[in-house]
């Protein structure tokens, strides 16, 4: 539960806001698959910098490792913030974070879609609910063998879990960060709808 007994200052906050989105603007896919020989991941694929991206180039070990770079930013500026402040500083640093992955300076404002960001922050902030998470996608993936199709109705329950938990302003954080997960996985929607989205496993 967050509960707020005293008004925090605005700067530090301000200032945990911008050490989250220095940490999440970390490209961690593009710095692996370059470090590993494999060239600039945007150039292949969707561009995106993202885990699923980085499979794309065949190697799976550093896809793994992007997931797990890519998550743990965001649980590490949302846990530090919540640390140091509070949970305003927290739910600060942890919504820097996602939109530092969405878009980083240092790439021209053009990042990744933010699932695995989400899932870290979600883990500093509400570590439970990612078994919420992590339940919805698995039921959605097995029924339907769409990846993007899974995370998207995880980021619809999660949110409505946190609120009615009574996790008050970390769940309209999470309102906020689904709604930009949506507009950012606008692509795979209107795959979806047309029936062209590639599944789970599915070759070429």
């Amino acid at each position: 539960m967050d509960v707020f007994t005293w008004p925090l200052p605005a700067l530090p906050t301000l200032g945990f806001l911008l050490l989250g989105y220095l940490l999440g603007s970390i490209p961690f896919g593009l710095i692996l698959t370059r470090a590993a020989g494999l060239g600039d991941v945007r150039n292949i694929g969707s561009g995106n910098i993202g885990a699923t991206n980085v499979l794309r180039t065949g190697n799976k070990k550093l896809a793994a490792a992007t997931l797990l770079l890519d998550a743990l930013k965001g649980t590490l500026a949302a846990a530090v913030g919540y640390h140091f402040l509070g949970p305003e500083a927290g739910i600060a640093a942890g919504f820097g974070a996602f939109l530092g992955h969405l878009f980083p300076v240092w790439l021209g404002f053009k990042g990744g879609k933010g699932i695995a960001t989400y899932i870290g922050v979600l883990l500093g902030l509400a570590p439970l609910v990612v078994l919420v998470f992590a339940a919805c996608w698995l039921i959605v993936a097995k029924v339907t063998r769409y990846s993007s199709l899974a995370a998207l109705v995880a980021t619809v329950v999660v949110p409505v879990v946190l609120l009615v938990a009574g996790y008050g302003r970390i769940g309209l954080l999470f309102v906020v960060l689904s709604v930009i997960t949506w507009i950012k996985h606008r692509a795979n929607i209107e795959r979806l709808i047309a029936g062209t989205e590639s599944r789970i496993g599915q070759k070429g």
